[in-house]
């Protein structure tokens, strides 16, 4: 089992300290280049790395919330499970990842009177959330079968390139939208139903990606079985 570390868009003080590329792999799938990947044994483990990562996150006072968040958080487990067969002697890995995505939330910048390098941040922050909301759009009309080759813009931004795989991958994706009780959020609350709404619209199709080797071996193996039970019911 592995942990990425987080990573944070629009946090000056993280950029000054070290700059991390986004690339993708032809198998992999987008990752971030230079990424530290560190061995867990416990949910303890993984507790503390998560708790470390919350340290380092960017938040500010704004005139709507005293923490508010200034980038989105990205924590990845990536999960191996090593299977050992004692009859042919073959063994093979099954390996899953796990992203867990919070999202800043957007802004209007006349309710949040940021100014310098609030007002900068939560400007990439809303340019990253309506990204996304252009990709849930494009994905939610080829489910529903209205443009298959509809263009599908991952790369318009940091956000929805790392969490390709999660949307319109192989995956399956839940998502938990926050919204506020207060009349004076009516506008920001509707269009939050409206961005989950239309994510519900997506369907993935997950599946097991498996060693072609390895299925081979378990069909035949299942097989054999079936030709054992058969010739026992003959005799």
């Amino acid at each position: 089992m592995a942990v990425n570390r987080r990573m944070r868009n629009c946090d000056r003080e993280w950029r000054s300290r070290q700059t991390l590329k986004v690339r993708e792999h032809s198998v992999l799938g987008p990752y971030v280049d230079g990424l530290s990947k560190l061995a867990v044994t416990s949910y303890k483990d993984i507790e503390s790395l998560m708790s470390e990562g919350n340290k380092s996150r960017t938040v500010a006072a704004t005139n709507m919330n005293e923490e508010s968040s200034r980038s989105h958080a990205v924590f990845k487990i990536t999960l191996t499970h090593t299977l050992y067969d004692v009859k042919s002697g073959t063994s093979g890995e099954k390996v899953g990842k796990l992203s867990l995505v919070d999202l800043a939330g957007s802004e209007r910048a006349t309710k949040t009177g940021a100014a310098g390098d609030r007002l900068k941040e939560g400007s990439n922050i809303n340019k990253s959330l309506t990204t996304l909301g252009l990709v849930i759009s494009a994905l939610a009309d080829q489910s529903a079968g209205k443009n298959k080759n509809k263009f599908v813009p991952y790369r318009d931004s940091v956000l929805t390139w790392l969490l390709k795989d999660s949307l319109g991958g192989n995956s399956k994706t839940a998502m938990v939208a926050t919204v506020s009780p207060a009349a004076d959020n009516y506008d920001e609350t509707l269009s939050t139903l409206r961005y989950a709404d239309r994510a519900k619209h997506i369907v993935n199709h997950a599946v097991v990606n498996e060693d072609p080797n390895a299925r081979i071996i378990r069909d035949l193996r299942e097989e054999v079985e079936k030709l054992r039970e058969q010739l026992t019911k003959a005799e």
